[in-house]
């Protein structure tokens, strides 16, 4: 894609999002607000967009989820589009490294009227993640992995000991711009997240398939996991 001149492109994915978004999702002031609160307080503009957001929120509704884990937080865009599909009962554990961030989301959540289904938990998500398997010890129905692409594959290990056959996990931002194909690249993120792939690849217990996106974000993708029984050994 870098040898493309995308600005014609990305204008037209960015009006198929809004005609979409239009269309398929009623307004929402409170998740407006949200995004405006992030954007004002300098957070980067890594949240879903709406139409993702809307996605998260229909596989939990299909799944009947109650428990979610989410690593990543930001400001809590996504966590309310997947604490909004819980029941009453439900809980959404949610991982953020930045405490800004986290007072941010605290905030929003707390004014979109689901905090009391959060469990917001501050702290890099890798010295976080065992306190939640100490004390969440029912598996989680979904994971939804949305943070430091280096660190995919120690997620992608620690979500595979929170869950269960038949949860699923989710990675965001898996195609880095088609960068993801090129087995040279010095970036971090990329090799991160091509390990990733390829440990789900790879695992028994695993089934899975990878999308790319196109829209008002730009072009990227994402990949869904399925847990599944380990096959017995031959």
């Amino acid at each position: 894609m870098k040898n493309i001149n995308t600005t014609n492109l990305q204008h037209t994915w960015t009006q198929v999002d809004d005609y979409m978004n239009d269309l398929l999702i009623p307004s929402d002031s409170l998740l407006e607000h949200t995004l405006q609160s992030n954007t004002e307080a300098g957070l980067p503009a890594h949240d879903v967009t709406p139409n993702q957001g809307k996605l998260l929120q229909l596989m939990l509704q299909i799944q009947g989820a109650s428990r979610v884990l989410e690593i990543g937080t930001l400001g809590g865009y996504s966590t309310i589009w997947m604490a909004r599909a819980l029941p009453e009962h439900g809980r959404i554990v949610s991982l953020e490294s930045e405490s800004h961030h986290a007072d941010l989301a605290r905030a929003n959540l707390t004014r979109a009227g689901l905090m009391h289904k959060v469990d917001l938990r501050v702290g890099p998500a890798l010295t976080t993640l065992p306190d939640v398997q100490e004390e969440y010890r029912e598996p989680f129905d979904m994971i939804f992995i949305d943070a430091d692409k280096p660190s995919n594959p120690d997620y992608l290990r620690w979500a595979l000991r929170l869950t269960r056959p038949g949860s699923l996990i989710i990675g965001d931002n898996i195609v880095r711009d088609g960068e993801v194909i090129r087995t040279d690249s010095t970036d971090p993120r990329v090799q991160g997240v091509r390990s990733f792939l390829q440990l789900i690849a790879d695992h028994p217990r695993l089934e899975a398939t990878a999308l790319q996106t196109v829209g008002s974000k730009g072009y990227d993708g994402f990949v869904i996991a399925r847990v599944i029984d380990a096959p017995e050994p031959k």
